[in-house]
């Protein structure tokens, strides 16, 4: 592991060790000062395990970190926000315990990391559900009602100013300036952007005739790194329009998704809508639980855009303290005690009970060979 990267990692464990407080796990806090509740039975290892990835998942990991590590003080969990396309390739190369990431493994990743996971599979486990906020900086207008029609002809540059009809039909009640559009996408692989082009592709029909994937498909108008940097790029901007993970949006302008009158809140009640409407993906071993989101599931209450992050993880490491490190940290972040941390700091929806003992199960199968 490099200096540059080991410092980054330690600076996220550190602002979870900076949360802690004297005795044991539920005395510790983060944000508000509120304490970081774990299970009484929480599983504790000896020892160091390190993960990278998902810059979604940065504030709740922070959280399960600090709770985690308050609870079993002879435990250390570093993560490194990289990004999705990052994480899996540490993972993949053996060079972290565990990857964060916004988009499942595909078929070719997951024959590369056999040779890390000792000639066996490496699995997603859902772990963060969250809205990906389509936010904006629009002087005079706090909220807008967007179709995946208008939204992806903002992003590809079809719609190039705030007044189009498009825009005015869907926000009649909305005054809309005559500026310049400024849409903004990211400009490092992203698990964030995928599942927003997925969402476009599945929703927006010919609108948007780009493939699913992390990279945004063709030369931006402004980009930021990682979803804080998008954030930056909307904020300090003026008739800005950009994609992000809802716990970076907070105190920005939000747009209501939907079609044909039926426009949904941002929320992560309304997010969760859609795991319970979407299968797991064809293909995967018994304990791979990558699933195929079901964009267009309108009527439903379901907002269309959501981002569902995953841990990778091997079910049969080489290292006794790498699979022991795996399974209690991620058997933390999995209880209902992790997820309401994680809700509660970072807006995430909570894993339903039924679906967490799913993904239990699959934790309790991580060995070492």
């Amino acid at each position: 592991m490099s200096p540059s990267t080991y410092r980054r990692m330690s600076a996220i464990a550190l602002l979870g060790a900076l949360a802690l407080a004297s005795g044991c796990g539920s005395d510790n806090a983060v944000r508000g000062g509120d304490p970081v509740p774990v299970p009484a039975d929480l599983e504790c290892f000896g020892g160091t395990i390190s993960g990278a990835g998902s810059s979604a998942q940065e504030l709740a990991m922070q959280v399960w970190i600090a709770g985690y590590q308050t609870a079993c003080g002879d435990s250390r969990v570093y993560y490194d926000a990289i990004g999705s396309g990052g994480g899996r390739s540490q993972f993949i190369d053996g060079a972290v315990a565990f990857a964060g990431t916004d988009a499942a493994l595909d078929a070719d990743e997951a024959a590369d990391a056999r040779a890390r996971c000792a000639g066996g599979d490496a699995v997603n486990v859902p772990a963060y559900v969250v809205p990906i906020a389509v936010a904006f900086r629009l002087e005079g207008v706090d909220s807008l009602n967007l179709t995946a029609s208008t939204l992806a002809r903002l992003f590809s540059g079809e719609i190039t100013r705030w007044n189009d009809p498009a825009l005015a039909a869907d926000n009649p009640d909305v005054e809309l300036p005559d500026i310049p559009v400024v849409p903004v996408s990211r400009s490092d692989e992203s698990g964030t952007t995928e599942n927003f082009t997925s969402y476009l592709a599945a929703a927006a029909g010919g609108e948007w005739p780009h493939e699913p994937d992390g990279q945004w498909p063709f030369p931006p108008v402004e980009a930021g790194q990682g979803n804080s940097g998008v954030a930056e790029a909307i904020e300090g901007g003026t008739g800005t329009i950009g994609y992000l993970e809802a716990s970076h949006a907070h105190g920005m302008s939000t747009a209501r998704i939907g079609s044909d009158g039926d426009f949904v809140e941002l929320s992560p009640e309304a997010a969760a809508e859609i795991l319970a409407v979407s299968p797991r993906r064809e293909g995967g071993g018994e304990h791979d639980h990558a699933l195929e989101l079901d964009y267009t599931a309108s009527g439903t209450g379901a907002y269309p855009i959501v981002l569902v992050s995953y841990e990778v993880v091997c079910l049969t490491y080489p290292d006794e303290t790498d699979a022991a490190g795996a399974k209690a940290f991620l058997s933390y972040l999995l209880s209902d005690e992790g997820q309401q941390a994680a809700s509660r700091e970072a807006g995430s929806a909570p894993l339903s009970a039924d679906l967490r003992a799913e993904l239990l199960d699959t934790v309790d199968a991580i060995s070492a060979e």
